[in-house]
C-alpha cells in the first residue's frame, strides 16, 4: 500500500534520469536556430538592420538553450544526491571521461578538416593545433585570426569552449553548492530536504548573478571585449537549467509545493511558449544590441541580452523539463521520430555548420556577406544534416559505446 501511494505521488512528475524524447527536440531546435543565425550572417542579412534581420539574428538563442540543457541534465545527479535518499554523487573521473568522449572526437574531426581545407596556411603550426584541439584558443589574447570568436570555419566553437570549461568546473561548483545547502538547521515547519532545496536555489541564484557582474568588466577600460567568450559571463544560462534540475528532484521528495509547480508549468506549456515567443521578439530587437557581428556592443545591451535570452530559454525549456511521461502535446511536437533523430545529430549540426558553409561558399565563389538567405539556407542545411548524420553514426555513437563499456566494468 505504501509503495502504491508513493507511486501515485510521482504521477505526472518529471524524470530525474534517463532520456526524455522531447529534450531531443529541444536540442534540434537549438542547433537549427544557430544555423539560421550563421547563414543569415554569412549572407549579409543581419547587416540590413530591418525587422527580419533582427529576428534572424535572434537565432543565437540556440546557445542559451544548449547551456540550459547542460545545466539541467548534468547538474541533476548532484541535486539528487543532496535531496533524495539512495542517490550517490557522480564519480568525478567517470563524469569527466564521459564528457570528453562525448565532445572531443567529433570536434577533433572538424578541426582536422578545417585545418586541411580552410586554414591551410597554418597546418604546420603546432601551437595552432594545440590551442584548437584543447579548446583553449579563446584564451589567447593575441590570436593570429584577429577575432575573439575563432578562425574561419570554427567561429561558432567559442560556445563549445565555454561548455567545456563549465563541464570541467561542475564538480567543484556542485561541491560548493552542496556545502552551502547542508549548512544550517530546518525551520519549525520545514523538513531537512526542503531546507536544502531552498538553499540550493538561493545558491544557484547567486551563481547566476555572477554573469551580470562579469559583463560589466567586458566594457571596463584596459580590459578586453574578449571576456565575452569566457564562462562566467554565461553562468546565468547554465543556472537556469541547474535550478530546473533542483525543482525536478525536489518534486519527487514528497514535498507538495514543487510537485504542484511542476504540474502547473507542464500544463501551461502553451502559455510558456507564447511568452518565450514574445520575449524572443524583444530579445531580437535593438534593445539587446546590434544584429550583426561587427558593431561593438554596450554594457546595458549586453546585460539585457543575458537576461532576455535567458528568459526565452527558461520559458521554452521549463515546461518540457518539468513535464511527466505520457502522450502529451509536447511529446508529439518535440518528441516525435523526426525531432528525436534531429536531436541525436544536433551536436554534429552545431559542429559542422560553419565549416560546411565556408566550404560551400568557396566552392561556389560566394562573396562574403552577400547572397540570398532563402536560397542558401536550404542548401547549407541539407549539406550540414548529411555530414552531421555521418558524424553521428560513424564517430559519435561508436565513441559513446566506450562510456557504456566503462559502466559495465564498474
Amino acid at each position: 500500500m505504501t509503495t502504491t501511494r508513493a507511486a501515485e505521488r510521482t504521477v505526472g512528475l518529471p524524470a530525474i534520469s534517463g532520456h526524455q524524447d522531447a529534450l531531443y527536440g529541444v536540442r534540434a531546435v537549438a542547433a537549427l536556430a544557430v544555423l539560421v543565425f550563421h547563414v543569415a550572417a554569412d549572407t549579409g542579412h543581419t547587416f540590413k538592420h530591418d525587422a527580419t534581420a533582427y529576428l534572424l539574428s535572434g537565432g543565437a538563442i540556440g546557445v542559451p538553450v544548449f547551456f540550459t540543457l547542460s545545466g539541467l541534465l548534468l547538474y541533476r545527479p548532484w541535486a539528487a544526491e543532496l535531496l533524495l535518499d539512495g542517490h550517490r554523487r557522480p564519480r568525478t573521473r567517470r563524469y569527466l571521461w564521459r564528457r570528453a568522449v562525448r565532445i572531443l572526437p567529433a570536434y577533433w574531426l572538424v578541426v582536422g578538416f578545417v585545418m586541411a581545407t580552410i586554414l591551410t596556411d597554418h597546418v604546420r603550426d603546432p601551437w595552432t593545433w594545440l590551442k584548437l584541439l584543447t579548446l583553449t584558443y579563446t584564451y589567447d589574447p593575441h590570436p593570429w585570426w584577429g577575432t575573439y570568436l575563432g578562425p574561419s570555419g570554427l567561429g561558432q566553437m567559442w560556445s563549445l569552449t565555454v561548455e567545456a570549461t563549465w563541464y570541467a568546473l561542475l564538480p567543484v561548483t556542485a561541491a560548493l553548492l552542496g556545502r552551502y545547502a547542508r549548512r544550517g538547521t530546518p525551520g519549525d515547519e520545514e523538513t531537512e530536504t526542503d531546507r536544502r532545496a531552498r538553499r540550493l536555489l538561493r545558491g544557484i541564484a547567486a551563481y547566476a548573478a555572477v554573469s551580470f557582474v562579469f559583463t560589466i568588466f567586458m566594457f571596463t577600460p584596459h580590459l578586453s571585449i574578449q571576456l565575452g567568450v569566457l564562462v562566467p559571463r554565461y553562468f546565468a544560462w547554465f543556472a537556469i537549467g541547474m535550478a530546473l534540475s533542483v525543482v525536478t528532484v525536489w518534486a519527487r521528495t514528497g514535498s507538495a509545493a514543487p510537485a504542484r509547480f511542476c504540474r502547473t508549468v507542464a500544463r501551461s506549456w502553451g502559455t510558456c511558449w507564447a511568452t518565450a515567443g514574445v520575449l524572443y521578439c524583444v530579445a531580437a530587437s535593438p534593445l539587446t544590441g546590434p544584429s550583426d557581428l561587427a558593431t561593438l556592443d554596450t554594457t546595458w545591451t549586453s546585460e539585457l541580452r543575458v537576461l532576455l535570452y535567458g528568459l526565452v530559454a527558461a520559458f521554452f525549456v521549463a515546461p518540457i523539463a518539468l513535464a511527466g511521461h505520457g502522450d502529451t502535446p509536447i511529446d508529439r511536437i518535440l518528441g516525435n521520430r523526426v525531432m528525436r533523430f534531429l536531436g541525436r545529430i544536433s551536436y554534429g549540426v552545431f559542429l559542422w555548420q560553419v565549416a560546411v558553409s565556408v566550404t560551400w561558399y568557396k566552392a561556389t565563389g560566394h562573396v562574403a556577406f552577400t547572397g540570398d538567405f532563402l536560397t542558401e539556407f536550404p542548401v547549407i542545411t541539407a549539406l550540414t544534416l548529411a555530414v552531421a548524420t555521418l558524424s553521428f553514426y560513424g564517430l559519435e555513437r561508436p565513441a559513446l559505446r566506450l562510456t557504456t563499456m566503462g559502466r559495465r566494468r564498474h
